[in-house]
C-alpha cells in the first residue's frame, strides 16, 4: 500500500521515519506510555530504530498496519502515534499514545478523527467496522474514543495482554454506519 499521508491544518499525519528515531525514543519512557499501551518497557533506542526501520515499512507494504507519526502542522513536532491493525472483512484495531507535552490540547482527537475519516471512506480504505481497546485505567484514552464516536461495549476482564500479564480494559466499536461528530474536536 502507498503511504497516505493526512492534515487538518493542525495535525500532521505521517509515516515515521529515521528523523523520529530520538524523539520516538524520548516520548516512549513517558510512564504513562509504558502503564497504558504495549510498547516495549524498557523502551531504548533499538525498539525505536526496529519499528521505523522495520515494523512501519513491513506494515504498509502489506497493507496490515498503518502506523502515522502525529505532528503538529506548524512546527513539524513530534506529538505522538496512531495506527491501524487492519482486519480481514473490513475492520481494523485502532491504537494511539501523546506525548505529555501534548496532551489535553485535542491534538489525538484530531489525529483520531483524520484516521477514522480515511478508514471509512469508500475512495480510500472502505472499511466497515473498526474496533478501540484501552486498558480500564486509562481513562483519557476512553474520552478520546468516545468523542469519536465510539461506543463502548463494556468493561471485559483479562481481555488485553501487556507484556506476558493480563489487563482488564475497554472494548469500544465504530462502524461506517454509525453518526460521528462534525468539525474539530475539541478536548473536554
Amino acid at each position: 500500500m502507498e503511504l497516505i499521508e493526512l492534515t487538518d491544518g493542525v495535525v500532521r499525519l505521517r509515516a515515521p521515519d529515521g528523523h523520529d528515531v530520538d524523539a520516538i525514543t524520548e516520548l516512549c519512557q513517558d510512564a504513562a506510555i509504558q502503564e497504558f499501551t504495549t510498547v516495549p518497557s524498557p523502551y531504548g533506542r533499538a525498539d525505536s530504530e526496529a519499528f521505523v526501520g522495520q515494523i512501519v515499512p513491513a506494515g504498509w507494504a502489506s497493507g496490515t498496519s498503518l502506523n502515522w507519526s502525529v505532528r503538529d502542522a506548524s512546527s513539524d513536532r513530534l506529538d505522538g502515534m496512531i495506527g491501524l491493525a487492519v482486519h480481514e472483512a473490513g475492520s481494523a484495531e485502532l491504537g494511539y499514545w501523546l506525548g505529555t507535552h501534548a496532551r489535553g490540547r485535542g491534538v489525538i482527537s484530531r489525529a483520531t478523527a483524520l484516521v477514522v475519516d480515511l478508514t471509512f471512506d469508500p475512495e480510500r480504505l472502505g472499511l466497515v467496522r473498526l474496533s478501540w481497546t484501552g486498558f480500564t485505567q486509562n481513562l483519557p484514552s476512553r474520552r478520546v474514543a468516545e468523542r469519536a464516536g465510539f461506543h463502548i461495549e463494556g468493561h471485559i476482564r483479562g481481555y488485553a495482554m501487556q507484556r506476558g500479564r493480563r489487563q482488564d480494559a475497554w472494548v469500544g466499536t465504530l462502524l461506517a454506519t454509525d453518526a460521528r461528530p462534525i468539525g474539530p474536536v475539541a478536548p473536554r
